[in-house]
């Protein structure tokens, strides 16, 4: 099979060498993964495959992954890792951006999106269509295979697989809150409210995205994660803080800044946006927001959009923005181990005023 070139983008994070040495891994994971024994494949299955991979694994910044590298290189305290330890960190970011992949792809066909990455979304390529669930449940599959290959001897390998396992059942159930939570057909605003917010996006979003790449760094430096519980509530609180950007970016981002095109409002999401607006608006803009928000006409979200400039959401954003910046820096500086303060910072300094 031929080798794809993996672009990282330069705001991605980790030094130029950790991203050259985080490319050169993923052609190796994909051609073990289209060479496996298990299964027999056909010519036709290997071309899917591979495209299908090239497609939904590449193509993103790769955040969670080089963050494996970068905090491993932390914690040991070295600016280069000797080889196997590098080929380690690497397989185990790759193996988040496999998980990554997995949620995305059927996390679109779920919100029905048009676009990812700035592509159209994998099951919308024509012929793919819903083939790309079995696709979600290959790149599922893709992970286990990869750590049963290269970890299965390691004294850490159980609490990796447990650790895979346990954030998967976390975004998967956080996904399911926010599928009923804006259920087609039982559309009820009244249900909406920061604690449901804050519930949803910590679980879909904050454990895979922030703690999992810490957790498997720390699992490479020989740590028992059971002694980092302060650790993991501080990601998980810089994801809520991520995703909550992440809101605010799907109204007022460029979508061709963030390689998306939001859909917040027509698909009924409890967005921090129509949280805020709920708990600040008189009766009258509630009226607007029951009677426009979740419709898919322009003109509807376009006045939604409208009560979110009238209720200055854009000011409460960069006021919480701030408010949770100064909260995580007087966390982290109460950590008692400096490496874990440098690696808590460099993920909050990636994401403090992103716009895409």
């Amino acid at each position: 099979m031929a080798a794809a070139a993996v672009a990282l983008s330069n705001g991605s994070g980790g030094g130029g060498d950790s991203k050259a040495e985080f490319a050169e891994i993923y052609s190796r994971l994909k051609e073990e993964m289209l060479e496996d024994p298990a299964f027999e494949f056909t010519d036709e299955s290997l071309q899917w495959i591979e495209r299908m991979l090239d497609y939904n694994v590449l193509g993103g910044k790769c955040n969670r992954g080089l963050s494996v590298i970068d905090s491993y290189k932390t914690l040991k305290g070295v600016d280069v890792l000797r080889k196997e330890e590098t080929f380690l960190a690497c397989t185990l970011g790759w193996c988040i951006e496999w998980l990554q992949a997995y949620f995305l792809v059927l996390d679109d066909i779920m919100d029905n999106s048009q676009t990812r990455r700035g592509q159209p979304c994998w099951f919308r390529v024509p012929q793919v269509g819903l083939i790309a669930v079995n696709d979600g449940i290959i790149l599922r599959n893709h992970i286990s295979r990869i750590l049963q290959r290269h970890f299965r001897g390691k004294p850490y390998y159980v609490d990796l697989i447990d650790l895979f396992n346990e954030v998967e059942f976390k975004t998967a159930s956080g996904q399911l809150l926010d599928l009923i939570t804006t259920h087609e057909g039982e559309k009820d605003l009244t249900k909406y409210n920061l604690n449901v917010h804050r519930r949803i996006v910590q679980y879909k979003t904050a454990y895979y995205s922030f703690y999992l790449p810490v957790a498997c760094a720390l699992l490479l430096s020989g740590e028992n994660l059971d002694n980092f519980g302060d650790v993991k509530n501080i990601l998980v609180e810089m994801g809520t803080y991520f995703q909550v950007q992440d809101d605010y970016l799907d109204c007022f981002g460029d979508p061709e800044s963030i390689g998306k095109i939001g859909t917040d409002i027509e698909d009924y999401k409890c967005s921090w946006l129509v949280v805020q607006a709920l708990e600040h608006a008189d009766e009258s803009q509630k009226g607007i927001l029951l009677e426009n928000y979740g419709k898919s006409d322009p003109e509807s979200v376009a006045k939604v959009k409208d009560l979110y400039k009238e209720l200055d959401l854009e000011t409460a954003f960069h006021k919480y923005e701030r408010e949770s910046y100064n909260k995580l820096i007087a966390d982290i500086e109460a950590q008692p181990s400096k490496a874990v303060q440098k690696v808590l910072m460099s993920f909050l300094e990636k994401i403090y005023k992103r716009q895409k």
